[in-house]
Formats: structure tokens, C-alpha cells, sequence
């Protein structure tokens, strides 16, 4: 399902799959049809909704450019899931899972109090800001972090049971990103490259390839997405460790796949670096994860490789309304209501002290409906039903 929209004032149309863009990701994504390093358009999927700069579930392509913004704070951020042999579970046996994640991988601002092993660590490149965060980056490897970061039990329409997860790069993304904007910015106001409006973390300032600023960009981005693998992988094994005994099980078929990332791909007959912020690489026959909310389906899915797409598709359900405005309009009760028959630790607070329901089901879009409007662009292949959550 895909809406083409041009204007005389864009170097390159926006191609649609979001049947209604809220107002801010829509000017976001004017911006990008404006920019001087895009190439052929700009890719929406349907869980398209603002971000920082680039609207998330947002796709570009640059044939001689990287933009840090156009990967985001959350460098390798993405999903896991492993399929488990069982076939059944109990409410019990979910609680008990959860209760020992809880022991075992730190969520929010929590660490490790002691420092993982990861090879990776060994050959770090020799850039300042990885160098920066080495020693804190061994204590963050295997803990989940907090915002929409989530582990949950799912129970398959294929009859099996999963085990799924959505996590990142840390710290590392978020100082990679920050510190390569910055330069980005400097270097476009010293060039007085015509970028569309935008300063600071809105910024679309850009780093041409073939320069030290650019290398050391994907040199660095490159590292948080291995790291951002690993810390995906060291919690699953852990996942696999606790849910294992509880079901009896053996682990037949795993996924591992970032959503936030810059890679270089050929499309249209060109070279290109296509940034991915918030979106999934869907090659055909290509396996992805695709999740709802907490309270909702998700789904494992299979590529179909779509041109139009840059063979891309959606990182979730995407959100519905802001974090701040949910909790303003919806009340507690209402979204535990949603929650009903899922084990689920409860809400956290804000600041303030109140219940923070931002994550709620309804702050997300129908993941229905957004799975409807991807149909050319992936094929689900197994449906997930939540059965147990733990949010970060």
C-alpha cells in the first residue's frame, strides 16, 4: 500500500506507506525530500511517527553522505527471539521466568556490578568516544536499559512458545551520536551547505564519505552495532537460561536484527548508504520481527524484498501519541484493563512520582492495521500473543 506525494520545492518525492502521518513526521520528512545528500526518496513506513530530525520508521538513501540523525541516539537498536521446542505454558511458570530476569539482567540506568566478556571488546577501535566508554560498556553488555526496551514471553499461532527482546547499543549510541552531529554540524556551517531547518538534535547536518569525519563515524556506528548484537545475544542466553528449566525445552530458531543503522546497499543502480531509523531490513526471504505493544500481537516475518521500500519495512507498531500526552489523557486503570491476562509486573513513575503509562497499548498504533499497509513488503509468518512482560 503505497501513497507517492510530490512538490516542486522537494529534489525528491516521499513514498508512503503510513496511511497518516502525524503533522511533525510529515515536515520531517519534507526536510529530507529537500536535502541536498538524498537520493531518489524517502521511504515511510506505517509506524511512521516524529523522531529527532528524521521521523522514525523513517528510510533515506545518500550516495556520497551519512547523517548521524538519520541513524539516531540508539545506534543497533532492534530485536531478538528465539523459538522454543514447548508448546505450553502456565501463568506460573511465566511468573517465575520474569521474577528471574529480574534477578539476573538490570534494566533503566542499572548495570552489572562486575565486567562481562565480550571479544569484542579486545578490538575497539582507537577512536575517542568508543575509548571513552569502554569501561562503562562492559558493565552495560547483557542489561536491557529502559524506555520501550522490553523481554517477553509470546505464545505462537505456530504452537510453539518464543522468547523475545528489544534492546540497543547503551551508552554508546547515544555518545557516538551526539559527538558526530556535533562535528557534522560544524563542518556543514563551515561548508554553508543549504541543509533544511534544524539545529541541535533536530540537526540533518551531513559527513561527506571519503572524509576522516565520516570514517570514523561508520568505524564507530559499526562497533555499537556489534556491541548492540552482543548485548542482545548475552540476554537472550540469559532469557534461555532461566526460561529453559522452567519449560523443559530445546531452542530451535533464532533471530537477531537491528533497526537503527546505516548500511551500504545497492539500489536504483547506484551505491548508496541507506539509513534505516526506526525500520527493518527486508530482503527477500529475509526473516524479521516485527512488535505490537505489550498488550498486542507481533509477529515474525519474512521479506519480500520491495525496491520501493529500499527493502525495509516497519521496526514495530510505532507510536500513537507522545509519552507525555498518553499519560495526561489516559488513566491507569484503563490500561491495566488492557492488560488483563498478561503477567506483568506493573507501571513505573515518572519524575513526579505518578504512574508512568506511557507504554501502554494504546499509546501504540493497531499493530493490524500496520501490518495490513506492509503487505507488499513483508509476509508474516508467525503471530505472537503476549503472555508475560518485563519493561526496562
Amino acid at each position: 500500500m503505497i501513497e507517492r506525494r510530490d512538490d516542486e520545492s522537494w529534489r525528491i518525492p516521499i513514498f508512503s506507506w503510513c496511511a497518516d502521518v502525524e503533522e511533525g513526521a510529515l515536515e520531517q520528512a519534507h526536510n529530507l525530500a529537500s536535502h541536498p545528500a538524498t537520493f531518489h526518496h524517502v521511504a515511510l513506513m506505517p509506524d511512521t511517527h516524529r523522531g529527532y530530525g528524521m521521523p522514525i520508521g523513517g528510510v533515506i538513501a545518500c550516495e556520497n553522505a551519512v547523517i548521524p540523525n538519520a541513524v539516531g541516539v540508539d545506534i543497533g537498536c532492534g530485536m531478538a527471539a528465539v523459538k522454543t521446542s514447548a508448546t505450553s505454558i502456565s501463568v506460573a511458570a511465566c511468573s517465575r521466568i520474569i521474577e528471574g530476569l529480574k534477578a539476573a539482567i538490570p534494566v533503566g540506568f542499572d548495570h552489572h556490578k562486575t565486567d562481562q566478556r565480550w571479544d569484542g571488546f579486545d578490538d575497539a577501535p582507537d577512536i575517542p568516544v568508543i575509548q571513552q566508554q569502554l569501561a562503562p560498556a562492559r558493565r552495560q553488555l547483557g542489561t536491557l536499559g529502559g524506555g520501550n526496551h522490553f523481554i517477553e514471553i509470546q505464545e505462537g499461532d505456530d504452537g510453539h512458545v518464543w522468547l523475545m527482546l528489544h534492546s540497543g547499543s547503551r551508552n554508546f549510541g547515544y555518545k557516538i551520536a551526539k559527538e558526530y552531529n556535533r562535528i557534522a554540524m560544524e563542518l556543514c556551517e563551515r561548508w554553508h551547505s543549504q541543509l533544511p531547518p534544524g539545529k541541535g538534535e533536530d540537526s540533518l547536518a551531513f559527513l561527506p564519505i571519503g572524509s576522516k569525519e565520516a570514517r570514523e563515524y561508520i568505524t564507530a556506528m559499526n562497533f555499537a552495532l556489534a556491541f548492540a548484537q552482543a548485548n542482545r545475544a548475552a540476554m537472550l542466553d540469559v532469557f534461555k537460561g532461566v526460561a529453559g528449566p522452567e519449560l523443559g525445552c530445546t531452542f530451535e530458531q533464532e533471530i537477531n536484527a537491528h533497526h537503527n543503522f546505516a548500511v551500504r546497499e545497492r539500489h536504483f543502480g547506484r551505491n548508496v548508504w541507506v539509513h534505516r531509523k526506526g525500520a527493518t531490513q527486508a530482503k527477500a526471504e529475509q526473516l524479521g520481527i516485527i512488535p505490537g505493544s505489550m498488550g498486542t500481537a507481533s509477529y515474525i516475518v519474512m521479506g519480500l524484498g520491495n525496491r520501493d521500500s529500499f527493502e525495509s519495512c516497519s521496526h514495530g507498531a510505532g507510536r500513537a501519541m507522545g509519552r507525555a500526552e498518553f499519560c495526561r489523557t489516559h488513566t491507569q486503570e484503563e490500561c491495566e484493563t488492557d492488560m488483563d491476562g498478561i503477567v506483568f509486573g506493573g507501571w513505573g513513575t515518572d519524575r513526579k512520582g505518578n504512574p508512568d503509562i506511557s507504554e501502554a497499548p494504546k499509546a501504540y498504533k493497531d499493530i493490524e492495521v500496520v501490518m495490513a499497509a506492509q503487505a507488499d513488503l513483508v509476509e508474516p509468518v508467525v503471530a505472537l500473543r503476549p503472555l508475560a512482560v518485563m519493561k526496562g
